[in-house]
């Protein structure tokens, strides 16, 4: 997708559901103008990701080692809620962190929900996704 096809405006309701607007919560995430601070805000800029449709941050915020080459994602997927279940570490002072979320989507009229616990780690200044089982 082509950056046009998946920007939000900036007064949109974050799809991540964090109650605060696209442009003040992971907006700036997905443009590359900040980075997330803890394990928790990246990997809702990555549920927000999904839901916009931007397969690039997915991979550029995804651990070299883990990382596919390439990530096609479905158009027809609509993730519609998220739900933090849990972190542990991921702190402003922490190298790693986990965050145990449930997302929920639809597909061709089936309803869906992904349960995970993520890995992250911090490489440098920035966050990234390990894997999730």
């Amino acid at each position: 997708m082509t950056d046009s096809e998946w920007r939000l405006a900036a007064t949109a309701r974050c799809p991540c559901l964090s109650a605060l607007q696209y442009g003040e919560c992971c907006g700036p995430f997905h443009d590359g103008s900040a980075f997330a601070p803890t394990a928790e805000r990246l990997m809702r800029s990555r549920y927000s990701a999904f839901a916009v449709g931007d397969a690039g941050y997915l991979l550029a915020t995804w651990h070299p080692k883990t990382r596919p080459s390439e990530l096609e994602l479905d158009p027809g997927q609509r993730w519609y809620r998220l739900e933090i279940e849990a972190t542990s570490r991921g702190g402003m002072l922490d190298t790693e962190g986990t965050v145990e979320f449930r997302a929920y989507s639809r597909a061709a009229g089936t309803a869906s929900e992904q349960h995970e616990m993520s890995r992250f780690v911090r490489e440098g200044r920035r966050w990234v996704y390990l894997d999730g089982a």
